[in-house]
């Protein structure tokens, strides 16, 4: 089984430039370790945050930037718009009847990214 996504873990987008870590609210806490993210965790700048800068050719704010540098592709801020839940959740692991996600997770940008973890912030126990 995949690691499951918690607090911190670090999350990377297909057209962003940075990294940034998702954030998940308190209230998702399991045996006193950082809570766990789940498949409704997708709010902007609530759990999702920017990726530094978008280089989307399809963002319209990229078009309209880059129709600005006369055809140079110019990325612009990131401002994550992800309206669906996270797919690829772990149907084994619920916390508080939802059910968690993991590195197989995805989440789909409106704007064209995907969004996934990046590396498992949990340690891990070699057997």
């Amino acid at each position: 089984m995949k690691p499951i996504i918690i607090q911190g873990t670090p999350l990377k987008c297909s057209f962003g430039n940075a990294p940034a870590p998702i954030m998940v609210l308190p209230d998702k806490k399991v045996n006193s370790m950082l809570p766990v993210a789940v498949k409704s965790d997708h709010v902007p700048f609530l759990n999702i945050l920017p990726f530094g800068m978008c280089s989307n050719p399809a963002n319209p704010m990229v078009i309209a930037a880059t129709a600005a540098a006369m055809g140079v592709l110019t990325p612009v801020p990131c401002i994550p718009c992800t309206a669906q839940d996270w797919t690829g959740a772990c149907g084994r692991v619920k916390i508080k009847g939802k059910e968690a996600i993991n590195m197989d997770s995805r989440l789909q940008c409106l704007y064209g990214g995907c969004i996934q973890a990046a590396a498992p912030m949990q340690p891990q126990v070699l057997a």
